[in-house]
C-alpha cells in the first residue's frame, strides 16, 4: 500500500485551464507557484515555461532550443493565488482554449557550486515534501562540477538547458536525466529523438542526496554561461518517475496514486513527450494531449486510462506510449492518493 505524507496533491501541483478574454487578469492555481507552463491548446504556438527564479517574464519554450526571452504580456507576476496574465493572444486571446501546469517550491536557497573547477554561484527555490526544485547556476566548463540541487534526496529526473551564454548565440537542448536510463543516457526534451549515450552530460555519475555532476557539454556546463535546472524527486504516494515495457496490447503501470498528470516518452524510438492530465480529459478514456517537444494545437486519442492507483492504454500497439518491445520513462503525479497518510483508501474520505 503506497502510504502518502502529501494528502492533497494540489497543494504543490495543480493544472488550471481557462479561456482567453484579451484582458488583464489573474488566474487561480490555489497556491502561489514557482514554475507554471503554460500552452495554447487549440493553436499553433510555443510552449511557454517560466519561473520564479529566473523572474515571471523570463520564458523558454519546451519545443525549441532557443535562448531565454522576455515577455511582459505573458505570465506577467506569480501571487499568492496564482500568476497574472497579459493580454498577449498566445495565453489570453479573446475565445481561446488555454493550459497551465504549475509547480511549488517556495524555500529560496543559494550558494556557490562544488566539485572541480572554479566555484559558481546558484540561487534558487526547493520543496522538499513535494520533491522539486529549481535551480540557475552558472557554469564552469569542467568535469565533475557538481551542483547542489538542495533536495535532501537524491532526484529521479532532471532537466538542464542553457539560458544565455557569454560570447555564444548557439541554442542549446533541454537536457534530460532520468533515473531508469542511467547516468551515461542522455535525452533531449524538445526532440522526438531517442536516448544517446555520453559522458559529456553526467560524467557517468549519477546524482546524489546533495549535488548532480556535471560533464563538459556546453549545453550543461559552458564555462560562465547560465543555466536552469528542474529537479523532481519520487514522492511515494504523489510522484512516481519510472519506466515501463510496451506491450503492443492492453497494459497497466502501478503508481500508487490515482494520476492527475502525466509525462511519457519513448526511450529508445522516435516519437515525442506525451502530456495528458484529468483537467482536460476528466473522464476515460485521457484522451486529450499536447507534445511537449512541438508547437501543435492539442489533439486526442481514444486508448489511454488512468485508475486509483497507476494508469495504462487499452489495446494500442502505438509507437507513443505503448509499442511492443519498447521502452518508456514517464513521469506522474498525484490527483490524489490511493491511500491516505492515515492508511484510510483516498475514495473512502
Amino acid at each position: 500500500m503506497a502510504y502518502t505524507t502529501i494528502d492533497k496533491p494540489s497543494d504543490y501541483f495543480n493544472t488550471v485551464i481557462w479561456t482567453g478574454n484579451g484582458s488583464q487578469r489573474t488566474i487561480t492555481v490555489g497556491f502561489q507557484p514557482d514554475f507554471s507552463w503554460l500552452k495554447n491548446r487549440g493553436t499553433v504556438d510555443w510552449h511557454k515555461l517560466s519561473d520564479s527564479v529566473r523572474g515571471a517574464n523570463k520564458v523558454l519554450a519546451s519545443n525549441e532550443n532557443n535562448a531565454e526571452g522576455t515577455e511582459t504580456q505573458k505570465l506577467q507576476s506569480f501571487v499568492s493565488t496564482g500568476f497574472t496574465i497579459g493580454t498577449d493572444g498566445e495565453v489570453n486571446g479573446n475565445g481561446s482554449s488555454q493550459v497551465a501546469w504549475n509547480w511549488k517550491a517556495g524555500t529560496s536557497v543559494s550558494g556557490n557550486t562544488t566539485g572541480s573547477g572554479t566555484a559558481k554561484s546558484y540561487s534558487g527555490s526547493v520543496n522538499t515534501d513535494a520533491g522539486f526544485s529549481i535551480t540557475t547556476f552558472t557554469g564552469n566548463g569542467t568535469a565533475n562540477h557538481t551542483l547542489p540541487h538542495n533536495l535532501g534526496v537524491a532526484p529521479d529526473w532532471f532537466i538542464i538547458k542553457k539560458r544565455i551564454g557569454t560570447g555564444d548565440s548557439t541554442a542549446r537542448d533541454w537536457n534530460v536525466f532520468h533515473q531508469s536510463l542511467g547516468n551515461t543516457k542522455r535525452i533531449a526534451l524538445n526532440s522526438t529523438g531517442a536516448v544517446s549515450t555520453s559522458n559529456e552530460y553526467w560524467n557517468d555519475t549519477s546524482p546524489t542526496s546533495s549535488v548532480i555532476n556535471l560533464g563538459t557539454n556546453d549545453q550543461i556546463n559552458g564555462d560562465n554561461n547560465t543555466y536552469i535546472c528542474y529537479a523532481f524527486a519520487e514522492k511515494k504516494g504523489y510522484s512516481k518517475i519510472g519506466s515501463y515495457i510496451g506491450t503492443g496490447s492492453d497494459s497497466f503501470i502501478y503508481t500508487g496514486f490515482k494520476v492527475g498528470w502525466l509525462l511519457v516518452k519513448v526511450a529508445d524510438g522516435t516519437n515525442g513527450w506525451l502530456v495528458i492530465d484529468t483537467k482536460r480529459s476528466p473522464a476515460n478514456p485521457q484522451g486529450k494531449f499536447v507534445y511537449a517537444n512541438a508547437s501543435s494545437a492539442e489533439g486526442t486519442v481514444t486508448y489511454g486510462e488512468f485508475f486509483s492507483n497507476g494508469f495504462g492504454w487499452k489495446g494500442t500497439n502505438s509507437i507513443a506510449v505503448n509499442q511492443s518491445g519498447k521502452q518508456y520513462i514517464y513521469y506522474a503525479i498525484a490527483e490524489n492518493p490511493f491511500v491516505t497518510s492515515t492508511g484510510v483508501p483516498a475514495t473512502a474520505r
